[in-house]
């Protein structure tokens, strides 16, 4: 079962010969621009396995020589893969870590002494705990200790490194503002190991691990910059298009303390590894053009143009051959004999990816559409990671398929519980209990009993603490309601409103389980009953909790055993991948595209207000302090006047889609 095909998505507008070069003189060429030896790879897993045999080949040389090997190892989410690799080496490949000596990068301050998401616990969690590492080899900062010894603690912490030798191999992740370890902006370059205070970003990064931003440590313990540079060799990753922005600024920009991960680039034996995704804004990447002769195809042509538009200020068709020549995109020229010719095939392609007809219009040529006009009407089903990503990323598109009289299902995939405060429980026990009181008169014991246990439970309730099964049961039925409302006012059936509640999410926690077969099978089972002609899918990979991409590929694996079984109805069917409130597809990318006016955005804003639990006191808004129907709106406008600036059509808001090829 392929349970990890959404990670070879970019793979279908990125050249092989742009990550892969073939000889180091290409290489020099592609990487003019990067300050950093830069290792890209197709997906996340050929990254970590890559940088865990690099560990793992060091941490046996040591062996060889008897002598220890010392990591400066960091937590979060980017090293999970890498640690699973090093466990693996260990059980299947007789890797030992008798001779290994870990440093744990930081730990947050201050923490009581039974706190359990400290960052050492996830590290011992990931990988500590699961090695033959001797527990005195380890070490790690103190989020416990009082402050006034905070100062003498941090010296002996850097002096202890020393008495090992230094550290041979630091490996690190890059935060959203730029900070390696809890190095945060404004960090000097000869900064040791401190108390430092956290970021409000790297807060909100950090308010996953503890539930709450009420319950996140305001500060962090962390080994300094120039402690991590120090290290003979320094390793950072980063995976997913959510990194792409700072690992262009980390391996292209200026060296400046407003991003410390920058301070990399004085360092003589430092890599990064990246996947396609987190590469996405390097230059050899975004705009190839720049450092080699292309391999031209219609999407980078796109992309080209759609650039060269905004440095030059002109839509389209008044791009001129003195555009190209100045800009290095002569190439172009070369292949179609004149900027007229270039332009008027983007501006006709890039005119048919426009459609208000996004499940294909009845008895029309469909020649130029993005869909096709027969079969009509179409079976639909729009897959929605959680319960409100649906009306979010595709309401307006979602309303036009039911207007059209398409059979549209939506299928809820998570139940969204962990996402709920705990005053809307409050809130609705409220009204339990005031209905059983005015209805019932209070007889029936089992709601009032009930209703007094969970009341009693919210109020001891810690920061940090897991929710109980009937609390998560409670806050799972608070978003089924708010999404069954949503579909009501979208017309849709209740009857065609899927909960699936894919067992991977169901952890009460943060971090959720990985994805199993379990999950793969409901969702097969609903694309049997159905047998869709249209699938719309989270296509929203760079969703900072995770929950997207496996609910994405969970759908994509679901395809690919029918795919194998030979599924008739498969043969029909057309997949569509939306972005919701991250971040929307790039102009080279979009395939369909489907206007919004004014009417219809002010009712896919009501229908997101539907869901009254995700409005200002949701938790996990992340670090936009923009309502969700905002950020839809401001995305939705952004794409009408990109196209309005190259000299198409002018909208005020417009959806846009890519289209799967199943593997």
């Amino acid at each position: 079962m392929k349970t990890n095909l959404s990670s070879q998505i970019t793979l279908n507008r990125v050249s092989p010969r742009y990550y892969r070069p073939e000889n180091a003189f290409e290489k020099s060429v592609l990487t003019r621009f990067e300050k950093i030896p830069t290792d890209i790879y197709e997906s996340v897993e050929e990254g970590a396995k890559h940088v865990a045999n690099e560990i793992a080949q060091v941490i046996r040389e040591k062996q060889k020589a008897g002598r220890f090997c010392v990591l400066a190892l960091t937590g979060g989410t980017s090293p999970r893969n890498v640690y699973s690799e090093l466990i693996r080496l260990h059980k299947e490949e007789n890797l030992s870590f008798r001779n290994v000596i870990v440093f744990n990068l930081y730990e947050y301050y201050p923490l009581s002494p039974d706190a359990i998401n400290s960052n050492f616990n996830a590290l011992k969690e990931m990988l500590l705990d699961h090695v033959d590492i001797d527990k005195q080899n380890i070490f790690t900062p103190d989020g416990t200790i009082a402050k006034d010894t905070i100062f003498e603690y941090c010296r002996l912490y850097e002096q202890r490194i020393e008495s090992f030798g230094g550290i041979d191999i630091v490996l690190l992740g890059i935060g959203r503002v730029g900070n390696i370890a809890f190095n945060e902006p404004g960090s000097r370059l000869n900064s040791a190991t401190r108390l430092i205070l956290l970021d409000n970003a790297s807060r909100d990064e950090a308010a996953k691990t503890f539930g709450s931003i009420e319950s996140t440590p305001v500060s962090s313990i962390t080994m300094g910059v120039s402690t991590i540079l120090a290290a003979k060799k320094v390793l950072l990753m980063a995976w997913g298009e959510d990194k792409a922005g700072m690992i262009k600024e980390c391996v292209e920009g200026a060296v400046i303390d407003t991003i410390p991960a920058s301070y990399l680039q004085t360092h003589n034996n430092a890599q990064v590894a990246i996947d396609l995704s987190a590469a996405a804004n390097l230059t050899r990447i975004h705009r190839p053009w720049l450092v080699t002769a292309c391999e031209w195809n219609d999407k980078l042509i796109r992309s080209a143009i759609a650039w060269l538009c905004s440095l030059t200020g002109k839509p389209i068709l008044k791009l001129t051959n003195k555009d190209y020549n100045e800009n290095g995109l002569s190439e172009l020229l070369a292949l179609y004999g004149s900027a007229y010719n270039v332009n008027i095939k983007i501006f006709n392609d890039l005119q048919h990816t426009i459609t208000g007809w996004p499940g294909g219009k009845p008895n029309a040529d469909d020649t130029y559409r993005p869909e096709r006009a027969k079969p009509y009407p179409k079976r639909i089903i729009v897959f929605s990671p959680h319960p409100d990503d649906d009306v979010i990323s595709m309401g307006g598109t979602i309303r036009r398929l039911v207007e059209q009289k398409h059979e549209v299902h939506v299928a809820y995939q998570t139940s969204g519980n962990i996402a709920v405060g705990d005053e809307e429980v409050v809130r609705f026990l409220h009204f339990i209990n005031g209905f059983n009181q005015l209805f019932i008169n209070s007889e029936d014991k089992v709601i009032t009993e009930k209703y007094a246990e969970i009341r009693d439970v919210l109020q001891d309730k810690k920061d940090g603490d897991i929710d109980t099964r009937d609390i998560l049961t409670i806050k799972g039925l608070i978003r089924r309601g708010e999404a069954r409302t949503a579909c009501t006012y979208n017309n849709i059936p209740l009857n065609r409103c899927h909960f699936l509640d894919l067992p991977f999410y169901e952890t009460g926690k943060i971090q959720k389980d990985p994805i199993s077969e379990a999950d793969v099978l409901i969702v097969q089972k609903l694309l049997q009953e159905v047998k869709p002609h249209q699938i719309f899918v989270a296509g929203d990979l760079a969703d900072p909790h995770g929950t997207h991409r496996v609910c994405t590929d969970a759908v994509f694996a679901a395809i690919d055993l029918e795919k194998e079984a030979g599924a008739k109805w498969l043969k029909e069917c057309r997949i569509w991948m939306y972005r919701g409130a991250w971040a929307e597809w790039e102009i080279e990318n979009i395939e369909m595209v489907v206007p919004i006016s004014p009417e219809e955005l002010r009712a896919k804003r009501n229908s997101i207000l539907k869901h009254q639990s995700q409005m200002e006191s949701a938790p996990f808004m992340g670090n936009d302090e923009r309502l969700f129907w905002q950020r839809s709106e401001d995305r939705n406008h952004g794409t009408a006047a990109l196209y309005d600036s190259l000299g198409l059509a002018s909208y005020e808001a417009m959806e846009a889609f890519v289209e799967y090829m199943p593997l």
